[in-house]
């Protein structure tokens, strides 16, 4: 289901690197975000830069981003480029399941 406002979001879904411009507006998402949040990092990009590794403009996957506001913060990863439908509904799966 989507939502107005991130105060509304069970889960936060990422499906690209986080730049040096992103990476300030994905903290303020998730710091909006009611606990407990599930962040999904969809695709090789979110999960670990991706073919962006040595980009200027990249500050870090996903998981690096989001731990520096919340180090226990429950981070699921889909792999894949582009990830397969059945690998995004497994990895909601195995994320809810740890709930």
């Amino acid at each position: 289901k989507l939502v107005g406002s991130p105060r509304h979001a069970d889960a936060l879904l990422v499906t690209g690197v986080a730049t040096a411009q992103a990476a300030p507006r994905l903290r303020e998402v998730y710091r909006q975000t009611p606990k407990p949040c599930v962040v999904f990092c969809i695709g090789a990009c979110a999960c670990g830069k991706g073919i962006f590794t040595t980009g200027y403009h990249v500050v870090g996957p996903v998981d690096k981003i989001i731990r520096q506001v919340d180090p226990n913060a429950i981070i699921a990863y889909v792999p894949g480029c582009p990830p397969k439908p059945e690998a995004m509904i497994s990895g909601v799966v195995k994320a809810l399941s740890a709930l």
